[in-house]
C-alpha cells in the first residue's frame, strides 16, 4: 500500500507565498518521478509541476513557471512546491502524484501511478 501525504495547503493572500510538501510512503516503495496537480473549483484537474528524482529535472505548465519551483525534499520520496506571487485562479485543490514505473516528468495524470487526498490553497484578497 502506497500513501501520499500532502501538507501545507491554505488560505494566502493574493501576492503571497506558500510552500507544499508530499511525502510518499509505503512498503519496498521507491519513487522515480513526482509532482503536483491542481483542480480549480468547477473544473478537471490540471498539471502543474513534476520533476524526476534522481536526474532532478523539472517540468513545469505555463502559466507557473517562474513563480511555482518544485523540488526534491531532503528525505526519499519527497517534494516540495514552493509557490510565488500567488493569484486567485491559483486556488484550488492540489494533489501530489507519484510514479513508480519511471522517471518521467508528464502533463498527463494516466503516467503516474498514485495520487495523495488534496489540499486546498485559496487565494483570496
Amino acid at each position: 500500500q502506497v500513501h501520499l501525504e500532502e501538507s501545507g495547503g491554505g488560505l494566502v493572500q493574493i501576492g503571497g507565498s506558500m510552500r507544499l510538501s508530499c511525502a510518499a510512503s509505503g512498503r519496498s516503495f521507491n519513487s522515480f518521478a513526482m509532482g503536483w496537480f491542481r483542480q480549480p473549483p468547477g473544473k478537471e484537474r490540471e498539471f502543474v509541476a513534476a520533476i524526476a528524482l534522481r536526474e532532478d529535472v523539472p517540468n513545469y505548465e505555463d502559466s507557473v513557471r517562474g513563480r511555482f519551483t518544485i523540488s526534491r525534499g531532503d528525505a526519499k520520496n519527497t517534494v516540495n512546491l514552493q509557490m510565488e506571487n500567488l493569484k486567485p485562479e491559483d486556488t484550488a485543490v492540489y494533489y501530489c502524484a507519484a510514479s513508480s514505473s519511471r522517471p518521467v516528468v508528464s502533463v498527463f495524470e494516466g503516467e503516474y501511478d498514485y495520487f495523495g487526498q488534496g489540499t486546498q490553497v485559496t487565494v483570496s484578497s
